[in-house]
């Protein structure tokens, strides 16, 4: 039975509903509040030009992301530069795993990592043997932090701190042990490939945004843009979204914005996901005509006074020339001192780490911030279920799944919600 389906929300959750439920044979209709789609994973036109909305690493294990852009039409072949799994610094120094099974490359990897002490090699391989062995599962209040104790200080610091404020944008004290091993179980067991990083040759919006919205379009999906949802409400066996008709909706909005709609017909749901708590991500973009790096991405630490852990030459991959992004993840406490601040102090911590790079007065070409990135993913975590009601579901990174806020997350929750809203005849709430 061909069902008529609203999903509300265009970025990568809703365009995710919008492409399975599409594909199912299904009409379907998309509200969006902006004037284009993406979400949190969008390219933002400024006065300083074109800025991704902080750099978004895919890896190899995100199966049904590239299922999904495969769909639309993106060869992911030509949009990412993929390589196997390096943290590597500045200096050369890092962890780099080979081709093959990832788990095999890891031990290598781990092997061959001159820059620590033999023992503290050792020190890992034996927390990994023992994260297998329990099934990379662990009790639920156990932090990451609680799960690298004992773990020399040169790991931690150096592999599992970047890794988990990388995957969870929350740190290692703070963030989910359990959630973090199942992102590692993806990576290492997924089979060849799954640890890859998979940096976007292109920018956001032609990754999937712009790509989506064609090939729902050539399927007769319409698209209502700059239309913020005022109400969803229950009429008989249908759902009525603004005064229009559907058998089915999908909430595909954040959290905050979901938890206002859905409220009037789920207040214990809309409980659940008005409590997340939200970490910010802060992007700084610099620029050298001088400066090359021996790769793509650069591992720049941990530490108190180092705000960004990660950063990208965007000219190496095909984006602006001579133009680096720096990302600092769980940026919390450096937002809270203005961008201006936090930007200077991004600045100086890539002066350090690029000594005689980035010394023009115009270095800093931009800062943005996304004050609500991510959830924070805590030991504990409540998460909004995907079911609401009888043909009304919810789809994002937040509900409850296997993964935290990552692109892969959005994507599952979309698929999610269609099997959900498809799964039974309407009945009241």
């Amino acid at each position: 039975m061909v069902r008529r389906i609203a999903v509300i929300g265009a970025g990568w959750a809703g365009l995710s509903a919008a492409i399975h439920a599409s594909r199912a044979g299904h009409n379907v209709h998309v509200f969006e509040m902006a004037d284009r789609g993406g979400g949190r994973a969008r390219t933002d036109h400024t006065s300083a030009g074109r800025f991704d909305n902080g750099p978004h690493i895919l890896i190899g294990a995100y199966t049904c992301t590239l299922d999904l852009l495969r769909t639309v039409g993106i060869d992911d072949h030509q949009a990412f530069e993929r390589t196997p799994l390096y943290l590597v610094n500045p200096s050369g120094r890092g962890l780099e795993l080979g081709d093959g099974r990832p788990v095999i490359a890891f031990v290598r990897g781990v092997l061959a990592h001159r820059g620590w002490p033999l023992a503290h090699r050792i020190s890992l391989l034996g927390h990994a043997a023992r994260w297998k062995l329990t099934g990379f599962a662990c009790a639920p209040e156990l932090s990451v932090a609680d799960l690298c104790t004992g773990l020399a200080a040169t790991a931690r610091h150096e592999l599992v701190e970047p890794l988990c404020v990388a995957a969870l944008n929350t740190d290692a004290q703070t963030a989910s042990g359990s959630v973090w091993l199942t992102v590692l179980h993806d990576a290492l067991f997924q089979g060849p490939g799954g640890s890859d990083l998979m940096l976007p040759r292109v920018p956001l919006h032609s990754l999937l945004p712009d790509a989506a919205h064609a090939w729902l379009a050539s399927r007769g999906v319409e698209f209502a843009w700059r239309h913020q949802v005022r109400s969803i409400a229950r009429h008989g066996r249908k759902w009525i979204v603004d005064g229009l008709e559907w058998d089915a909706v999908i909430v595909a909005t954040p959290a905050r914005e979901a938890a206002r709609l859905i409220r009037p017909l789920n207040p214990a749901w809309s409980e659940v996901a008005d409590a997340l708590q939200h970490e910010p991500i802060l992007t700084a973009w610099l620029h050298d005509p001088a400066l090359r790096w021996p790769r793509p991405m650069l591992s720049l630490g941990t530490g108190p006074d180092l705000p960004a852990q990660f950063g990208f030459d965007l000219g190496a991959l095909g984006h602006r020339p001579a133009t680096f992004a720096f990302v600092a993840s769980a940026a919390g406490r450096w937002i809270d001192q203005g961008l201006d601040r936090a930007a200077e102090k991004i600045l100086g911590q890539a002066r350090q780490a690029f000594p005689g790079s980035f010394s023009g007065s115009r270095a800093l070409v931009h800062v943005a911030a996304e004050r609500r990135a991510t959830f924070v993913c805590c030991p504990g975590v409540r998460r909004p279920r995907p079911a609401i009601a009888p043909g009304l579901a919810a789809a994002g990174d937040y509900v409850q799944g296997r993964y935290p806020s990552t692109l892969e997350g959005a994507v599952r929750s979309g698929r999610i919600a269609v099997t959900e809203v498809l799964a039974g005849e309407p009945a009241s709430v």
